[in-house]
Protein backbone atom coordinates (compact mmCIF):
# COMPACT_ATOMS: atom_id res chain seq x y z
CA UNK A 1 0.00 0.00 0.00
CA UNK A 2 2.83 2.41 0.89
CA UNK A 3 4.56 1.64 -2.46
CA UNK A 4 1.30 2.25 -4.32
CA UNK A 5 0.81 5.55 -2.49
CA UNK A 6 4.33 6.71 -3.37
CA UNK A 7 3.90 5.73 -7.00
CA UNK A 8 0.54 7.53 -7.16
CA UNK A 9 2.07 10.67 -5.64
CA UNK A 10 4.94 10.57 -8.13
CA UNK A 11 2.56 10.14 -11.04
CA UNK A 12 0.41 13.02 -9.82
CA UNK A 13 3.45 15.28 -9.51
CA UNK A 14 4.63 14.34 -12.99
CA UNK A 15 1.17 15.04 -14.42
CA UNK A 16 1.11 18.44 -12.70
CA UNK A 17 4.45 19.32 -14.27
CA UNK A 18 3.20 18.36 -17.73
CA UNK A 19 -0.03 20.29 -17.21
CA UNK A 20 1.92 23.33 -16.03
CA UNK A 21 4.18 23.15 -19.10
CA UNK A 22 1.07 23.29 -21.29
CA UNK A 23 -0.40 26.32 -19.52
CA UNK A 24 0.34 30.02 -20.03
CA UNK A 25 -0.74 32.41 -17.27
CA UNK A 26 -1.36 36.01 -18.33
CA UNK A 27 -2.16 38.76 -15.84
CA UNK A 28 -4.27 41.55 -17.36
CA UNK A 29 -7.06 44.01 -16.54
CA UNK A 30 -10.75 43.25 -16.14
CA UNK A 31 -12.06 44.90 -19.31
CA UNK A 32 -9.61 42.82 -21.38
CA UNK A 33 -11.07 39.56 -20.06
CA UNK A 34 -14.70 40.69 -20.10
CA UNK A 35 -17.14 38.80 -22.32
CA UNK A 36 -17.13 41.77 -24.71
CA UNK A 37 -13.37 42.36 -24.44
CA UNK A 38 -10.49 40.91 -26.49
CA UNK A 39 -9.71 38.13 -24.02
CA UNK A 40 -12.16 35.43 -25.17
CA UNK A 41 -11.20 35.78 -28.85
CA UNK A 42 -7.48 36.02 -28.09
CA UNK A 43 -7.71 32.93 -25.90
CA UNK A 44 -9.48 30.92 -28.60
CA UNK A 45 -7.04 31.98 -31.33
CA UNK A 46 -3.88 31.36 -29.32
CA UNK A 47 -5.03 28.01 -27.93
CA UNK A 48 -5.75 26.89 -31.51
CA UNK A 49 -2.17 27.80 -32.43
CA UNK A 50 -0.35 26.46 -29.37
CA UNK A 51 -2.50 23.47 -28.37
CA UNK A 52 -2.22 24.75 -24.80
CA UNK A 53 -4.31 26.31 -22.06
CA UNK A 54 -4.23 30.13 -21.87
CA UNK A 55 -5.33 31.32 -18.44
CA UNK A 56 -6.11 34.99 -17.78
CA UNK A 57 -5.94 36.44 -14.27
CA UNK A 58 -7.63 39.84 -14.09
CA UNK A 59 -7.35 42.85 -11.79
CA UNK A 60 -9.18 46.16 -11.95
CA UNK A 61 -6.78 48.18 -14.12
CA UNK A 62 -3.24 48.62 -15.38
CA UNK A 63 -1.61 50.26 -12.36
CA UNK A 64 -3.18 47.58 -10.17
CA UNK A 65 -1.40 45.01 -12.36
CA UNK A 66 2.01 46.39 -11.46
CA UNK A 67 1.02 46.69 -7.81
CA UNK A 68 0.00 43.01 -7.74
CA UNK A 69 3.14 41.73 -9.44
CA UNK A 70 5.33 43.86 -7.17
CA UNK A 71 3.50 42.50 -4.11
CA UNK A 72 3.82 38.87 -5.25
CA UNK A 73 7.48 39.27 -6.14
CA UNK A 74 9.26 36.11 -7.25
CA UNK A 75 6.24 34.08 -6.13
CA UNK A 76 4.06 35.53 -8.92
CA UNK A 77 2.21 33.05 -11.10
CA UNK A 78 2.33 35.39 -14.12
CA UNK A 79 4.24 34.34 -17.22
CA UNK A 80 3.09 37.45 -19.08
CA UNK A 81 1.79 40.76 -17.74
CA UNK A 82 -0.44 42.43 -20.33
CA UNK A 83 -1.86 45.91 -19.71
CA UNK A 84 0.95 48.10 -18.43
CA UNK A 85 1.76 51.24 -20.40
CA UNK A 86 4.72 53.48 -21.17
CA UNK A 87 4.18 55.45 -17.96
CA UNK A 88 4.94 52.32 -15.92
CA UNK A 89 7.88 50.76 -17.77
CA UNK A 90 10.63 52.23 -15.59
CA UNK A 91 8.85 51.19 -12.39
CA UNK A 92 8.19 47.71 -13.81
CA UNK A 93 11.82 47.19 -14.83
CA UNK A 94 12.97 48.31 -11.39
CA UNK A 95 11.18 45.34 -9.80
CA UNK A 96 13.64 42.92 -11.46
CA UNK A 97 10.67 40.70 -12.28
CA UNK A 98 10.69 41.26 -16.05
CA UNK A 99 13.04 39.81 -18.66
CA UNK A 100 14.09 40.68 -22.22
CA UNK A 101 11.55 39.39 -24.73
CA UNK A 102 13.99 38.50 -27.54
CA UNK A 103 11.28 38.56 -30.21
CA UNK A 104 11.09 40.41 -33.53
CA UNK A 105 9.06 43.61 -33.13
CA UNK A 106 9.52 44.87 -36.72
CA UNK A 107 5.77 44.58 -37.30
CA UNK A 108 4.98 47.00 -34.44
CA UNK A 109 3.95 50.52 -35.46
CA UNK A 110 3.10 53.13 -32.82
CA UNK A 111 3.36 56.95 -32.73
CA UNK A 112 6.98 57.95 -32.21
CA UNK A 113 8.25 54.45 -33.04
CA UNK A 114 9.23 51.71 -30.61
CA UNK A 115 12.47 50.25 -29.32
CA UNK A 116 12.49 48.38 -26.03
CA UNK A 117 14.06 45.04 -25.08
CA UNK A 118 11.54 44.23 -22.34
CA UNK A 119 8.06 45.43 -23.32
CA UNK A 120 6.05 44.86 -26.49
CA UNK A 121 3.17 47.18 -27.55
CA UNK A 122 -0.16 45.65 -28.55
CA UNK A 123 -2.32 48.78 -28.98
CA UNK A 124 -2.39 52.52 -28.44
CA UNK A 125 -4.83 55.39 -28.02
CA UNK A 126 -5.27 58.94 -26.81
CA UNK A 127 -6.99 59.94 -23.59
CA UNK A 128 -10.05 62.10 -24.05
CA UNK A 129 -13.09 63.46 -22.30
CA UNK A 130 -16.13 61.64 -23.68
CA UNK A 131 -19.40 63.55 -23.41
CA UNK A 132 -23.08 62.71 -23.81
CA UNK A 133 -24.53 64.91 -26.56
CA UNK A 134 -28.00 64.50 -25.04
CA UNK A 135 -26.82 66.03 -21.76
CA UNK A 136 -24.23 68.49 -23.05
CA UNK A 137 -24.52 70.64 -26.18
CA UNK A 138 -21.22 72.54 -25.78
CA UNK A 139 -18.36 70.34 -24.55
CA UNK A 140 -15.05 71.78 -23.32
CA UNK A 141 -12.66 72.59 -26.16
CA UNK A 142 -9.55 72.45 -24.02
CA UNK A 143 -8.24 71.16 -20.73
CA UNK A 144 -8.46 74.75 -19.47
CA UNK A 145 -12.17 74.88 -20.32
CA UNK A 146 -12.69 71.56 -18.53
CA UNK A 147 -10.94 72.85 -15.42
CA UNK A 148 -12.70 76.22 -15.38
CA UNK A 149 -16.14 75.14 -16.67
CA UNK A 150 -19.56 74.80 -15.09
CA UNK A 151 -19.25 72.83 -11.85
CA UNK A 152 -22.80 71.59 -12.38
CA UNK A 153 -21.66 69.52 -15.37
CA UNK A 154 -19.80 66.64 -13.75
CA UNK A 155 -17.12 64.25 -14.95
CA UNK A 156 -16.19 60.77 -13.71
CA UNK A 157 -12.44 60.06 -13.58
CA UNK A 158 -10.23 57.18 -12.44
CA UNK A 159 -7.74 56.93 -9.60
CA UNK A 160 -4.11 57.39 -10.76
CA UNK A 161 -2.94 55.00 -8.04
CA UNK A 162 -4.81 52.04 -9.56
CA UNK A 163 -5.79 53.01 -13.10
CA UNK A 164 -3.74 53.75 -16.22
CA UNK A 165 -6.37 56.24 -17.54
CA UNK A 166 -6.32 57.90 -14.12
CA UNK A 167 -2.55 58.14 -14.28
CA UNK A 168 -2.87 59.39 -17.86
CA UNK A 169 -5.05 62.30 -16.77
CA UNK A 170 -2.61 63.10 -13.97
CA UNK A 171 0.21 63.33 -16.54
CA UNK A 172 -1.98 65.19 -19.03
CA UNK A 173 -2.63 67.84 -16.38
CA UNK A 174 1.06 68.00 -15.52
CA UNK A 175 2.06 68.28 -19.21
CA UNK A 176 -0.29 71.23 -19.72
CA UNK A 177 -0.17 73.01 -16.34
CA UNK A 178 3.31 72.14 -15.06
CA UNK A 179 3.90 73.65 -11.62
CA UNK A 180 0.33 74.98 -11.58
CA UNK A 181 -1.18 71.47 -11.80
CA UNK A 182 -2.10 71.40 -8.11
CA UNK A 183 -4.14 74.59 -8.47
CA UNK A 184 -5.80 73.23 -11.61
CA UNK A 185 -6.74 70.01 -9.80
CA UNK A 186 -8.24 71.98 -6.93
CA UNK A 187 -10.42 73.91 -9.38
CA UNK A 188 -11.38 70.80 -11.36
CA UNK A 189 -12.35 68.93 -8.18
CA UNK A 190 -15.68 70.78 -8.10
CA UNK A 191 -16.60 69.12 -11.41
CA UNK A 192 -15.59 65.58 -10.41
CA UNK A 193 -18.61 63.45 -9.51
CA UNK A 194 -16.50 60.55 -8.26
CA UNK A 195 -13.15 58.82 -8.67
CA UNK A 196 -13.33 55.11 -9.51
CA UNK A 197 -10.61 52.43 -9.14
CA UNK A 198 -10.74 51.51 -12.83
CA UNK A 199 -12.07 52.40 -16.26
CA UNK A 200 -15.01 49.97 -16.32
CA UNK A 201 -16.70 51.45 -13.25
CA UNK A 202 -16.26 55.00 -14.53
CA UNK A 203 -17.61 54.30 -18.00
CA UNK A 204 -20.55 52.38 -16.57
CA UNK A 205 -21.55 55.38 -14.43
CA UNK A 206 -21.29 57.61 -17.49
CA UNK A 207 -23.42 55.46 -19.81
CA UNK A 208 -26.02 55.02 -17.07
CA UNK A 209 -26.48 58.79 -17.05
CA UNK A 210 -24.82 59.61 -13.73
CA UNK A 211 -22.60 62.28 -15.35
CA UNK A 212 -22.39 63.95 -18.78
CA UNK A 213 -18.62 63.38 -19.09
CA UNK A 214 -16.08 60.63 -18.40
CA UNK A 215 -12.34 60.19 -18.85
CA UNK A 216 -11.78 57.62 -21.59
CA UNK A 217 -10.24 57.54 -25.08
CA UNK A 218 -10.74 59.25 -28.45
CA UNK A 219 -11.60 55.77 -29.76
CA UNK A 220 -14.52 55.19 -27.36
CA UNK A 221 -17.13 56.71 -29.71
CA UNK A 222 -16.21 54.06 -32.30
CA UNK A 223 -17.74 51.44 -30.00
CA UNK A 224 -21.03 53.27 -29.86
CA UNK A 225 -21.06 53.91 -33.62
CA UNK A 226 -20.25 50.31 -34.56
CA UNK A 227 -21.86 48.25 -31.78
CA UNK A 228 -24.83 50.47 -30.95
CA UNK A 229 -25.31 52.42 -34.21
CA UNK A 230 -25.37 55.74 -32.37
CA UNK A 231 -23.26 58.91 -32.40
CA UNK A 232 -24.65 60.05 -29.06
CA UNK A 233 -21.30 59.78 -27.26
CA UNK A 234 -18.44 61.85 -28.63
CA UNK A 235 -14.88 62.85 -27.69
CA UNK A 236 -14.10 66.49 -27.00
CA UNK A 237 -11.09 67.69 -28.99
CA UNK A 238 -8.71 69.65 -26.76
CA UNK A 239 -6.64 72.48 -28.22
CA UNK A 240 -3.61 71.70 -26.03
CA UNK A 241 -3.43 68.19 -27.47
CA UNK A 242 -4.17 64.73 -26.06
CA UNK A 243 -2.01 62.43 -23.94
CA UNK A 244 -0.85 59.24 -25.65
CA UNK A 245 -1.14 55.78 -24.13
CA UNK A 246 0.74 52.80 -25.56
CA UNK A 247 -0.35 49.54 -23.92
CA UNK A 248 2.28 46.86 -23.41
CA UNK A 249 2.90 43.26 -22.48
CA UNK A 250 6.00 42.02 -20.70
CA UNK A 251 7.65 38.66 -20.08
CA UNK A 252 8.27 37.87 -16.42
CA UNK A 253 11.38 36.10 -15.16
CA UNK A 254 9.09 33.18 -14.34
CA UNK A 255 7.83 33.27 -17.93
CA UNK A 256 11.35 32.75 -19.31
CA UNK A 257 10.99 29.10 -18.20
CA UNK A 258 7.78 28.69 -20.22
CA UNK A 259 8.31 28.55 -24.02
CA UNK A 260 4.67 29.48 -24.50
CA UNK A 261 5.37 32.97 -23.13
CA UNK A 262 7.59 34.17 -25.97
CA UNK A 263 5.31 32.35 -28.43
CA UNK A 264 2.42 34.45 -27.11
CA UNK A 265 4.34 37.71 -27.44
CA UNK A 266 5.21 36.88 -31.06
CA UNK A 267 1.56 35.91 -31.68
CA UNK A 268 0.49 39.23 -30.16
CA UNK A 269 2.28 41.21 -32.89
CA UNK A 270 0.46 39.43 -35.74
CA UNK A 271 -2.98 39.75 -37.35
CA UNK A 272 -4.58 36.92 -35.34
CA UNK A 273 -4.25 39.10 -32.22
CA UNK A 274 -4.26 42.56 -33.81
CA UNK A 275 -7.51 41.92 -35.72
CA UNK A 276 -9.29 41.52 -32.39
CA UNK A 277 -8.13 44.80 -30.82
CA UNK A 278 -9.99 47.60 -32.65
CA UNK A 279 -13.52 46.36 -32.04
CA UNK A 280 -13.12 44.72 -28.63
CA UNK A 281 -10.52 46.80 -26.79
CA UNK A 282 -11.53 49.85 -28.85
CA UNK A 283 -7.99 51.08 -29.37
CA UNK A 284 -5.73 51.42 -32.40
CA UNK A 285 -3.81 48.22 -33.24
CA UNK A 286 -0.03 48.35 -32.78
CA UNK A 287 0.54 45.86 -35.61
CA UNK A 288 -0.87 44.96 -39.00
CA UNK A 289 -4.45 43.78 -39.31
CA UNK A 290 -5.73 41.55 -42.08
CA UNK A 291 -8.55 44.00 -42.92
CA UNK A 292 -8.84 47.82 -42.89
CA UNK A 293 -10.41 49.38 -39.80
CA UNK A 294 -14.12 50.14 -39.81
CA UNK A 295 -14.86 53.59 -41.34
CA UNK A 296 -16.06 54.75 -37.90
CA UNK A 297 -12.42 55.04 -36.86
CA UNK A 298 -11.89 57.73 -39.50
CA UNK A 299 -14.57 59.88 -37.82
CA UNK A 300 -12.72 60.09 -34.50
CA UNK A 301 -11.07 63.17 -33.02
CA UNK A 302 -7.49 63.51 -34.28
CA UNK A 303 -5.24 65.15 -31.67
CA UNK A 304 -3.68 68.44 -32.75
CA UNK A 305 -0.66 67.52 -30.65
CA UNK A 306 0.55 64.32 -29.00
CA UNK A 307 1.53 64.73 -25.35
CA UNK A 308 3.80 62.21 -23.62
CA UNK A 309 6.17 62.48 -20.66
CA UNK A 310 9.10 60.07 -20.77
CA UNK A 311 8.96 57.03 -18.48
CA UNK A 312 12.01 58.02 -16.42
CA UNK A 313 10.54 61.44 -15.57
CA UNK A 314 7.21 59.84 -14.70
CA UNK A 315 8.82 57.35 -12.33
CA UNK A 316 10.99 59.99 -10.68
CA UNK A 317 7.99 62.23 -9.98
CA UNK A 318 4.93 59.98 -9.93
CA UNK A 319 4.56 59.74 -6.16
CA UNK A 320 5.00 63.50 -5.71
CA UNK A 321 2.44 64.18 -8.45
CA UNK A 322 -0.02 61.69 -6.92
CA UNK A 323 0.47 63.37 -3.53
CA UNK A 324 -0.22 66.73 -5.18
CA UNK A 325 -3.42 65.29 -6.64
CA UNK A 326 -4.51 63.83 -3.29
CA UNK A 327 -3.89 67.15 -1.56
CA UNK A 328 -5.92 69.04 -4.16
CA UNK A 329 -8.79 66.53 -4.00
CA UNK A 330 -9.03 66.89 -0.22
CA UNK A 331 -9.33 70.68 -0.15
Amino acid sequence: MRIFTLLTAAATAAFAQVASADTLTVYTYESFTAEWGPGPQVEKAFEAECGCDLEFVAVADGVALLNRVRLEGEATKADIVLGLDTNLTTAAKATGLFAEHNIDTAAITVPGGWSDDVFVPYDYGYFAVIYDTQQMTTPPGSLKELVEGDAGQKIVIQDPRTSTPGLGLLLWMKAVYGDKAGEAWAELSDRILTVTPGWSEAYGLFTSGEAPMVLSYTTSPAYHMIAEDTERYQAAGFSEGHYLQIELAGLTTRGTENPLARQFLAFMTGPAFQDVIPETNWMFPAGKTSEPLDPAFSKLVKPQETLLIDAETVEANRQAWVDEWLSAMSR
